[in-house]
């Protein structure tokens, strides 16, 4: 592995000790990368990561040497929640992102409905009869009147104003009944 006068890994001349031939972190931690090994060792201490890579499959241990490193310098920037804190964060963003599509694609389908019934209507009103109008003129307010109560409702939980796991009747209820003109729009 290491051939004769080359210099000891990272790992070594940081604990100042020879370098044998078959250091068990020689091949993860080159010398010409002192910091992987220092950040390792400050959160890990040496001994566990020795014992971490000799019970490991030598195929895996790159792998093992990876995530190590990761999770170091996770825990040195956030000591407590380490590599979780990054992850919650991410999973949050992921989910403020996905309530956002939800209000653009339920703002688009309101769009959509408010402006396909006053096209097909306008070519259908000469063909319908008194009765047939006022039902299609209620059928098309109500699909409206739905399509703004589902946009209040996703709006609410994408402003964070209700939570999506646990939002109570009395909270869908009322946000449903504001004016949506009142409410603002995720594109202004």
């Amino acid at each position: 592995m290491r051939g004769p006068g080359s210099s000891p890994c990272a790992s070594c001349k940081l604990l100042r000790r020879r370098c044998a031939k078959e250091c068990i972190f020689a091949p993860y931690f080159p010398p010409d990368d002192p910091h992987k090994f220092a950040i390792v060792h400050k959160v890990f201490g040496a001994s566990n990561v020795s014992k971490m890579l000799q019970e490991l499959p030598v195929h895996q241990r790159a792998d093992a040497v990876n995530s190590l490193v990761f999770e170091a310098n996770a825990r040195v920037r956030d000591p407590v929640y380490g590599c979780v804190g990054a992850i919650s964060y991410l999973q949050n963003q992921v989910t403020q992102l996905q309530m956002q599509l939800a209000v653009a694609q339920t703002e688009i389908l309101c769009i959509q409905m408010q402006h396909e019934p006053a096209l097909q209507s306008h070519h259908e009103v000469f063909e319908l009869d008194q009765d047939d109008k006022a039902h299609l003129l209620h059928s098309n307010n109500n699909s409206i009147n739905n399509c703004n109560n589902n946009y209040n409702l996703a709006y609410a939980m994408s402003s964070g104003q209700l939570n999506s796991n646990f939002a109570s009747p009395s909270s869908i209820i009322q946000m449903q009944m504001q004016d949506p003109l009142k409410q603002e729009s995720l594109w202004t």
